[in-house]
């Protein structure tokens, strides 16, 4: 059994260091201030007199009985789409999304006049929660939000929020395009449905604006959050600490860390995290490797760590957030909460750390000690994982420019496919091979290795993906280009 070690709050503290001991100040004082609060008029201010209608009338309608009247075919297909959603609410492993979709689609069109108010809400809520957030994901969720808007149906702050998660995270590296999306959608939320954005609505508008680099944007957003009486929870303070790590400002990323810590939130391994990508970030790779020492450190017996799901990771949040809401009800109890949080290393640990040390700095040796502990954790290799190392091989492989081998040398990359195949053929969860993952095995081999080894690798690709019909095109035009140069 894992035991994991007791922590103060001045411990808590410690576990990120000062930068050259210097005093960590309030997160304002690293804050700039900013006159306009209404994001360049994307949206409404702050009007006390807008208030979301509490009449259960209004969010449970249409009733059972004020549906359209389904025939026998229709009732078939409802008794189907509820069936799914119900399950896959209960286990998200039960039913896949694009099944519930499938049957949605099913009813004649207009649709939505067939699901009652409790069955359209369970059915966004279900689309919501894909395990990733991509271009289909979304689209299928905006597709039967534009059906609920098209009857004249409201959607709730939730459903708002949710369609605001998509359209600025469907990506994997967030732009100002994104970010233009997720603020019109603030302000139909608005300006439009005349429902004010909750504490929710502005940690996901900081955080898109974050990743897109607008920084002036996201400390507007951060003073109209505060303007309006948001109190901060978990979400804002994590989103704080890696809104500073992407500005490269490690005083404001602990001071950040520091306020999470004295508003009695829960410190996790997710915190953590977001302060070693953060310092990793800046530069501050001896400050980095502390906390993750510390990490370690904070599993106090040489147990496996559980497995983390997407199930079991949302649980943990929510946990989190009660716990820390608890804790500052009933003092005493926080020790014990903090205990029971995780602050051992993850999957995300090593993916950050392998990362940069591999991809950025080249650093052979220290991703084959990660690799290693991962192992003594019993953390399985991932598909990002996979994906860091054959990046490290294909942007350091073969030689140098003074002309010497490199330590990303061929033998060593046949080592990584070898284990690659095999977690494939083991049907690892987390790894599957998308085009994306199949193109840095290529330039892996192509930096490394021979023109026969690249031709090897893609069929050994090419028998074990389950890609469609455009992305085998894509694949193929992809080999050709590589052999050419």
């Amino acid at each position: 059994k894992e035991e994991r070690a007791r922590y103060t709050e001045q411990e808590l503290l410690a576990l990120v260091d000062p930068y050259d001991g210097e005093e960590v100040g309030p997160v304002d004082e690293y804050l700039q201030f900013f006159r306009d609060p209404y994001m360049r008029g994307y949206a409404a201010p702050s009007d006390p007199n807008v208030t979301i209608s509490s009449n259960k009338e209004d969010a449970d309608y249409p009733l059972p009985d004020e549906v359209t009247p389904a025939g026998s075919k229709e009732s078939e297909i409802l008794w189907d789409l509820r069936f799914a959603v119900v399950s896959r609410l209960r286990n998200p492993e039960a039913v896949s999304l694009d099944y519930i979709y499938e049957v949605y689609q099913r009813l004649p069109e207009p649709r939505i006049p067939y699901l009652s108010g409790r069955l359209r809400h369970q059915l966004l809520k279900t689309l919501a929660q894909p395990q990733t957030k991509n271009s289909r994901s979304m689209l299928r969720y905006f597709a039967v939000i534009a059906d609920i808007r098209n009857c004249g149906l409201a959607l709730t702050p939730p459903e708002w929020n949710s369609a605001m998660s998509f359209a600025g995270r469907y990506v994997g590296v967030t732009t100002e395009t994104e970010t233009e999306a997720a603020l019109k959608i603030w302000r139909d939320m608005e300006v439009e449905a005349g429902i004010p954005a909750t504490d929710v609505t502005f940690n996901i508008l900081f955080d898109v604006a974050s990743k897109a680099g607008n920084f002036t944007l996201a400390e507007m957003i951060y003073r109209e959050m505060e303007s309006r009486g948001h109190r901060f929870n978990r979400y804002h303070h994590v989103s704080l600490i890696h809104f500073f790590g992407l500005k490269m400002d490690t005083a404001g990323l602990r001071a950040a860390y520091a306020e999470m810590v004295r508003a009695g939130e829960m410190i996790d391994t997710v915190t953590l995290n977001a302060v070693i990508s953060g310092l990793l970030r800046s530069g501050e790779e001896d400050a980095a490797e502390r906390v993750y020492e510390r990490m370690k450190a904070s599993v106090a017996t040489k147990a496996a760590l559980p497995v983390r799901t997407y199930s079991t990771d949302r649980a943990i949040t929510h946990a989190l957030v009660m716990f820390a809401k608890l804790g500052r009800q009933f003092p005493a109890l926080r020790p014990g909460f903090q205990q029971a949080s995780p602050l051992h290393p993850d999957l995300r640990t090593y993916t950050i750390l392998i990362n940069h040390h591999g991809v950025a700095a080249g650093n052979l040796g220290r991703v084959a000690r990660y690799v290693d502990e991962m192992k003594y954790f019993h953390i399985p290799l991932h598909g990002a994982v996979f994906l860091a190392l054959f990046k490290g091989f294909a942007r350091h492989g073969g030689y140098d420019r003074h002309g010497g081998r490199t330590a990303w040398s061929a033998q060593r990359l046949e080592s990584i496919w070898d284990a690659f195949v095999a977690a494939v053929d083991g049907e690892t969860p987390g790894l599957e091979i998308r085009t994306w993952l199949a193109m840095w095995i290529l330039r892996a081999f192509a930096r490394c290795s021979t023109g026969e080894s690249v031709l090897d690798a893609y069929d050994a690709l090419k028998g074990r993906w389950q890609l469609g019909r455009e992305d085998e095109v894509f694949m193929a035009d992809f080999l050709a280009r590589m052999l050419k140069r």
